[in-house]
């Protein structure tokens, strides 16, 4: 796996225009509509079509795609399950999630940009017993994101959001915060923080402690990024023992004109 993985980057890098752009690094032409799992104000262009895969542990592939159908406004859809990569059967999400969001105020030299959306698409296994994902899906959200000229540029984002998946009895507001900071023209490392205030309730997967996700991203050709995460940091989950997970994000954006 490892070195189909490095034939597969090697082979990307060789044939992609090295001078073209991403999401990710000084040069990103793209905006970024959520850091690991935490939204961000980001929303496509109209007329561009999004392409995200994100491929996690256990064998969870979710394929994504996103449309700017109009200016600052953006609709997707995405399906997945876990156990798609492995052997066995695939266990199937039970129903496609869907997105949208609005950016209400763009970002100026002293205000945030400000985007309102819903996103009912989980992480991680199904739970059929709470109607839950492992990781639970953003629901209603607000996110705001500031950057900053430092050093390239560095971004500080914030997010409240309301999952509707109250399965297991917890339903209350969440809260997320994150960061980006450029490292070069094309890489990115990023970092965020879920408090999981909605996931400490009786019947809780989390053990209180919240999600901490950090991440590289990898702008390596017209509209291709690649990411690297490393999942719950702080070992919150209830229902796997061990180290922080292990991810990859494949993202590639394209104009439908």
């Amino acid at each position: 796996m490892k070195k189909i993985l490095s034939a597969v980057i090697i082979l990307l890098s060789l044939t992609l225009n090295i001078n073209a752009q991403g999401t990710a690094g000084t040069a990103a032409k793209f905006q970024y509509r959520s850091l690991i799992d935490m939204p961000t104000p980001g929303v496509l262009e109209r007329g561009f079509v999004g392409v995200t895969t994100d491929i996690l542990p256990d064998g969870v592939v979710i394929p994504k795609i996103e449309v700017g159908v109009f200016d600052n406004v953006s609709f997707g859809i995405s399906y997945g399950g876990a156990n798609i990569i492995g052997s066995g059967s695939p266990r199937w999400y039970k129903w496609p999630g869907v997105n949208f969001r609005v950016r209400l105020y763009d970002e100026t030299l002293t205000t945030p940009s400000l985007t309102l959306g819903f996103d009912s698409q989980g992480k991680g296994e199904y739970f059929d017993s709470t109607s839950r994902y492992a990781i639970k899906s953003p629901g209603l959200f607000a996110s705001v994101s500031k950057n900053f000229a430092f050093l390239g540029y560095l971004g500080l984002n914030a997010c409240a959001n309301y999952s509707f998946e109250s399965g297991d009895g917890d339903d209350c507001l969440n809260f997320m915060i994150g960061v980006e900071k450029t490292v070069s023209e094309r890489i990115s490392v990023i970092a965020e923080y879920d408090f999981a205030l909605n996931d400490n309730g009786v019947n809780k997967y989390g053990k209180g402690n919240g999600y901490m996700n950090m991440g590289v991203r990898w702008s390596m050709g017209e509209g291709f990024t690649l990411g690297f995460d490393l999942r719950d940091l702080l070992s919150n989950k209830k229902w796997y023992a061990g180290a922080a997970d292990r991810a990859l994000k494949i993202e590639y954006i394209k104009s439908i004109f």
